[in-house]
């Protein structure tokens, strides 16, 4: 009899969630402080510092689309991980890959290159 209770209780805790365990994947407003935001008035924040291996958050709340990629211009190779954000319509977003080496890394919009002074222009600075 005890046994089939302990049974019982197992299987409710199973059924109900109780596991006690954390979520496996990211938990909603798990980009708090790993977020760039696109607006009409720029990139914000204009330099935005992570942990080593993060990936940064970079959502488009513009009305235009943004082609979010690594400094220099052209040839975006500084940080080829900003690059998989690539180009955002309106109301996308897109992480960066796993930003793994430790240095500073710059970003533009690609389609609004830097040499004007864009708006749309900041850093990264990856620490330990």
């Amino acid at each position: 009899m005890r046994m089939l209770s302990l049974m019982m209780v197992c299987l409710c805790a199973a059924r109900c969630g109780g596991s006690g365990s954390p979520p496996s994947g990211p938990s909603p407003g798990g980009a708090e402080g790993r977020t760039i935001t696109i607006t009409a008035s720029g990139a914000s924040p204009k330099t935005l510092t992570i942990a080593q291996g993060t990936r940064v958050l970079f959502v488009n709340n513009d009305s235009d689309r943004h082609n979010m990629t690594s400094d220099p211009h052209p040839e975006h190779d500084e940080c080829p991980e900003i690059n998989q954000v690539g180009l955002l319509n309106a109301n996308q977003s897109r992480e960066t890959g796993n930003m793994n080496t430790v240095r500073t890394c710059g970003f533009h919009d690609h389609d609004d290159p830097p040499p004007g002074g864009s708006r749309w222009t900041g850093s990264i600075i990856i620490t330990r």
